[in-house]
């Protein structure tokens, strides 16, 4: 699936990268559910991180793909970004915005963050991680946070670009309802 460009207005983010005489444009930009093309890449590249190890080794269910746009639409804190490489979906960042209450201030917090298999170890997960940060300063968020699997390779990525564990060390916990 190409993304003409046409179909959206690139925001902050271009970055021409060229590891052999062919030069690669990748583009991130905020995501528009209401952008039919934005919906298609948003569950395309959403799918895709389902479908890996580090997801949940499966295709999302089609119920969950014939809701997931509209709920996320109808989710007041969603924030979502979206990387295209020579206008492919390339990778996707679906973010919400939570609250500290020790800081009385907004948080972003990454819920996925994933790179379409074809295109990784291309710098995406890197400029998503960079516009993710950049929106949090725009919005005067007071951090960026996320919960990464122990065994998954972009643990690496997170930590070059600053993440920590916290102190004291802090844990990720679930419980389903």
């Amino acid at each position: 699936m190409r993304i003409d460009h046409k179909c959206f207005e690139p925001n902050k983010l271009l970055i021409i990268i060229s590891k052999t005489s062919k030069m690669k444009e990748l583009v991130i930009i905020d995501t528009d559910l209401n952008n039919p093309k934005h919906a298609e890449a948003v569950l395309f590249s959403t799918d895709q991180y389902a479908r890996d190890a580090m997801g949940i080794k499966r295709p999302l269910d089609e119920k969950v793909k014939s809701v997931l746009i509209e709920r996320l639409k109808n989710f007041p804190g969603y924030v979502g970004f979206l990387a295209f490489m020579d206008g492919y979906p390339a990778g996707v960042a679906n973010c919400v915005y939570s609250f500290s209450t020790f800081k009385a201030q907004k948080v972003i917090n990454i819920h996925d963050l994933a790179v379409n298999p074809q295109y990784r170890g291309n710098g995406i997960g890197e400029a998503l991680l960079a516009e993710i940060e950049r929106k949090a300063q725009k919005e005067n968020c007071c951090k960026v946070t996320l919960e990464v699997r122990e065994d998954n390779r972009a643990r690496n990525l997170y930590e070059r670009a600053g993440f920590s564990y916290g102190k004291p060390r802090m844990f990720f916990m679930e419980k389903e309802v």
